[in-house]
This record gives C-alpha cells, structure tokens and sequence, in this order.
C-alpha cells in the first residue's frame, strides 16, 4: 500500500506532464498559422499559380465552371440558330445575334468589350445547280458526280448553244487571252479546258466576252479527270460557272463539233462581300504586357447550328469569362477573351486580328489557348503540340488526374491558333475530334467506337444540341480554366 505523501507527489507529476504536453501542441498549433500554406492550384508545369487573395483560383473556378453553365450558352446558341434558318454562319443574321448575346453577357460581367468588324467574301449556293445537255444524244447530270458549281460563281438561268473556246487536247491557253474568244457569239455558253490560268481569268473574259456561262472541265492529265471542284477567288464574275469532269466535258466537245450543240444550266447565289466581326474582351486589371488570349471561334457552317463546332469551344470561353468575374479572380496577367468570326472561310477572324496588331502588341502577347470542338460525340483527348508552357499546363493537369490524352502534332494551323504560332506566339489549346475516324488505339484509349468518326454531325444539320459528349466537355472544360487561371498568374514566354 503507498502513503499519502507517495500519492501526492505521484497527483504534482501528472500535473506537470499534462501541462508539458499542452505548451507542446500550444508551439505546434502556432507554428503551423505563421508557416506558408501549400496553395492547392499550384500550376502542374511547377509554378504558383498565385499567393495571397489568388490562392485557390484553379480550384474554384474549375468549380464554378460546370457542364449547367455551358449548356445554357449551348441552348441559347440553338434557339438563335433556329430563328435564323438553322445556322450562325459569319454574314448571317444567326452569326450577329450570336456576337450580340456573347457581347452582351461580357459586358454585363464587367469586361471591356470591343466588337472588331471587317469584310469577307461571301459565296452561298441557294439551290442546287443543274445541268443538261440537249439535242438527239442529250444527257441530265449529277451534281457532285459528273459537275459541282464553282465557289464565287455568279447565278442565272441559261439555255444557249454551247461553244467551244480553244478547248481542243492541244490547246495553248482556252479562254486565258481575251483573242481566244474572237467571234463569240453574245449569249452562248463558253466550253472551256482547264489549264494555263486560274478559273477567275478564264471565267472573266468569258463574261467580258459576252457569255451568258462558261463550263470548265477537268483537263484529262493524270489524276485530272474528276469533277472539277474549283474557286473564282472573290465575289465579282457575274455569270454561272461550272466545273465538270473530264468525261462531260469531252461530250459536249464531241457534240459541238456535230453541230449539236444546246444545253441548259442553272444556279442560285449569293456571291458579294459581306461584314461580320470578331467579339473581344479585356480583363479589367492585369499586366498588358504578357496579355493571355484565349479563344474559340463563333461561327457555324451554313448547314448546321455549330453546337459542337463550335458552341463547345464558345460557350467554354464564354464560360470562364463570367465566372472569373463572379469570383472576382484577378491574376496579374491581362486576359483577353476572343471570339472569332468566319473561322470556317479560312480563319478569317483570326488572321484579320493579328494583322493588325504591331509589333509591339504581337509582343505583348504571353501566350495564345484555343478551344474548337471540344464536346464530340465520339471524342478523342488531344492536347494541340506546342511550346513546353502552353502544352504542359494541359498535359501535367490531365495526368494529375488520372486522365489519358494524346498530343497532337497533325493540328499545326488547322484552326484560330494558325496565325498566332506564325507570329512566334505561344500556342496551345483542346480538340475532341472532327470528321476523323477513330482508331482501335484511340478507342482503347478514350471508349467509343472504332471506325466511325469523332463527330458524326459534324459540318451537318444534325450538329445540335443531341451532338455533344457532356463528359469530356466537362474534363476539357476543367482543364480549359485551369491552363486560362495558371497562364495569367505566371509567365509564358
């Protein structure tokens, strides 16, 4: 039995070891306030993504940025589309009242906005051409088989003899030199072989030369005897203008040299220059001189309503713009927000862009994401191949996560990207696919099915709201925001 006095000293000991351990968890606790915490968006490519009131930004504007968010830009694109004959094409009424919503919610969020106009050539086949040779052998033909209208034709109707301008195998220039077309008669349709000069030169001294159309067709040459798809270049020839296959032409060639010689064309056109513009918002605050820009294309083909191509893209942009306000997300690098038009002309909107910059504004220009396409039906994950800062901001997120990409190098140009790499700009963005087939290998890769295309619909009517994958557009989407947050809180080049 211990005594009292062994007790007592026993009760003073645990009261001291108590209060030890106490102090101990009291430093630690203290230790851990003043110590710099790990900010949770630290960029993949190794650098913060920012300190103080920014810590976090990847983070919570990846949350704020959900898949209910895009769609409601998605469902207003449709509606657009559809009360405006179920397209958003550049020079339509669809593709203006696209840039006035995005111009409208990009104000409304507190971003300076500047809607940047200019022209382009506008070239629409209304209704379907037609053609048909007459006389005793007469003939009806394909369109898209045996003759295609050319882009920038002028339109009519026309049923005239056909004549031939110099169109023989062996001829030096057929319709190149206004002398070709000595004695043309005034009305008739000018015969007239490829060759020696552009399809505008032959087509203009047809009109000049009083033709009411010309029909070119494919010369003959090796890998030169199918329909002949071509371009006048510009709006301005005022006549149909026709390009055939080898074989058509031949006919009507052979009959003309019988004295059979009638036949009858037609097209439908809109061929004129038109004004579209491009919708571009600036961050309110950050550094001008290492300005990100990130940017999708706005415009549809005229067969569809683009929500895929390119409403994913756009209502991604469009997106992260607003949220980034909402949260009050302030990096120190300016961001700008574009939306281009007349991307699916020839990256007109992009390039009109960039030509204007000067050098300097070229070189204040950190770094360049582009987002086309990425909600496809049966996607694949390709990072755009590009300097290590704009490809590993995407690559190091992904596989943070536990997500397979490809990086892509065959993307080089193909979208609103081009222009800013031929300026020596940092380039780098998503793509989920286009008319591409899937591979096996892409297939084991991402699922889907192997042998059909990435997009079924794409450049189709059926490219609406049904054509989208909300799973990868949500993963593109994330990471969209992340690389756009990192990008502004760092440096690129």
């Amino acid at each position: 039995m211990n005594s009292p006095t062994s007790h007592t000293v026993r009760a003073w000991l645990l009261v001291a070891l108590v209060l030890a351990g106490l102090a101990v968890v009291a430093v630690a606790l203290l230790y851990q306030a003043k110590a710099p915490s790990k900010d949770p968006s630290r960029s993949p490519s190794g650098g913060e993504v920012g300190a103080g009131p920014f810590s976090g930004a990847s983070a919570r504007l990846r949350s704020a940025v959900t898949v209910s968010g895009l769609m409601q830009h998605e469902r207003r694109f449709q509606t657009i589309a559809e009360e405006n004959g179920g397209n958003r094409a550049a020079g339509t009424p669809g593709y203006d009242a696209s840039a006035a919503y995005v111009a409208r919610e990009l104000r409304e969020a507190g971003y300076e906005v500047t809607v940047q106009p200019f022209e382009f050539p506008y070239f629409e086949e209304l209704e379907p051409a037609r053609l048909e040779r007459g006389g005793q052998a007469g003939a009806t033909y394909a369109r898209g088989e045996d003759f295609v209208l050319m882009e920038y034709s002028g339109g009519g109707e026309v049923t005239a003899s056909v004549r031939p301008v110099d169109a023989d195998r062996d001829a030096s220039t057929s319709g190149c030199e206004a002398e070709d077309f000595a004695g043309f008669p005034e009305g008739g349709i000018a015969l007239l072989r490829r060759g020696h000069c552009t399809f505008r030169q032959k087509a203009a001294n047809a009109e000049d030369a009083g033709a009411a159309a010309a029909v070119v067709f494919n010369d003959g040459g090796p890998g030169r005897t199918g329909v002949l798809r071509g371009t006048l270049g510009r709006p301005g020839v005022e006549i149909p203008v026709l390009g055939t296959t080898s074989e058509v032409g031949e006919e009507f060639l052979d009959a003309a040299t019988k004295g059979d010689t009638e036949a009858y064309l037609s097209a439908r056109t809109v061929s004129r220059n038109r004004e579209t513009s491009n919708v571009i918002a600036d961050s309110p605050g950050g550094d001008e001189g290492r300005t990100v820009v990130v940017g999708a294309h706005l415009d549809s083909v005229p067969q569809g309503p683009g929500i895929n191509d390119n409403g994913s893209g756009s209502a991604t942009v469009l997106e992260i713009a607003l949220q980034m306000s909402r949260l009050g997300i302030e990096p120190k690098n300016r961001v700008r927000f574009a939306f281009w038009g007349a991307e699916e002309l020839g990256l007109l909107g992009s390039r009109h862009y960039v030509q204007r910059l000067t050098e300097d504004e070229v070189g204040e220009i950190s770094a360049y994401l582009n987002f086309d396409m990425v909600g496809s039906p049966n996607f694949v994950r390709d990072v755009y191949e590009g300097p290590d800062v704009t490809e590993e901001v995407f690559t190091d997120y992904f596989a943070s996560r536990g997500i397979e990409v490809d990086v892509d190098s065959a993307l080089d140009g193909r979208s609103d990207h081009g222009p800013f790499a031929a300026e020596g700009i940092p380039t780098g963005g998503l793509f989920s696919g286009a008319e591409g087939i899937k591979t096996r290998a892409e297939a084991a890769s991402f699922g889907g099915e192997a042998g059909a295309a990435h997009d079924p619909c794409y450049h189709r009517a059926c490219d609406d709201l049904d054509n989208l994958d909300k799973r990868v557009l949500g993963q593109f989407s994330d990471a969209a925001a992340h690389a756009t947050v990192s990008l502004a809180s760092g440096k690129a080049r």
